[in-house]
């Protein structure tokens, strides 16, 4: 049994649809793409690196998209006119067009990209605005002080 059906939470809850398509996306590991294959990794404690293998795309063919907690990367091989004029014997080279999307936390923000040896990396790192972060409260009147505590460590 790998399918969980979230329909009865929906009737009892209110706001946690992203939540819950989270889910269902996870659970779905059928029909997840496997093209390209890519690499998460984290490079400092709130810093991450997608590292995503392109090879035969250029930076034109390449678009990196980030929209609300979504990052999206497509990749489209534009076609040459030298390309029409060769035949091909053998194509073990994917450059098949692809669309990966990545759904980022909250407070994660992608900071630069860079395209080098064939793989597309993405570099992204989680900032926690001030408001947000524990603050310990004064007794007595004084002003509250602001601590710098590590973020809880996502899986």
């Amino acid at each position: 049994m790998r399918h969980f059906d979230l329909s009865p939470l929906y009737r009892s809850t209110v706001g946690f649809d992203r939540l819950f398509n989270l889910l269902d996306q996870a659970t779905n590991v059928d029909n997840a793409p496997t093209y390209p294959p890519y690499n998460i990794e984290r490079t400092a404690e709130n810093a991450y690196r997608i590292s995503i293998a392109v090879a035969g795309f250029a930076e034109d063919d390449l678009a990196i998209e980030s929209k609300e907690n979504t990052l999206t990367v497509r990749g489209e091989k534009k076609v040459s006119e030298e390309a029409g004029q060769r035949e091909v014997l053998h194509q073990g080279i994917a450059a098949r067009a692809f669309e990966r999307r990545f759904q980022l936390a909250d407070y994660v923000q992608v900071t630069g990209a860079s395209l080098e040896n064939g793989l597309l990396h993405i570099d992204l790192v989680r900032e926690i605005p001030e408001a947000k972060k524990p603050r310990q409260i004064a007794i007595g009147g004084k002003p509250a002080k602001v601590l710098e505590a590590k973020v809880a460590k996502a899986a």
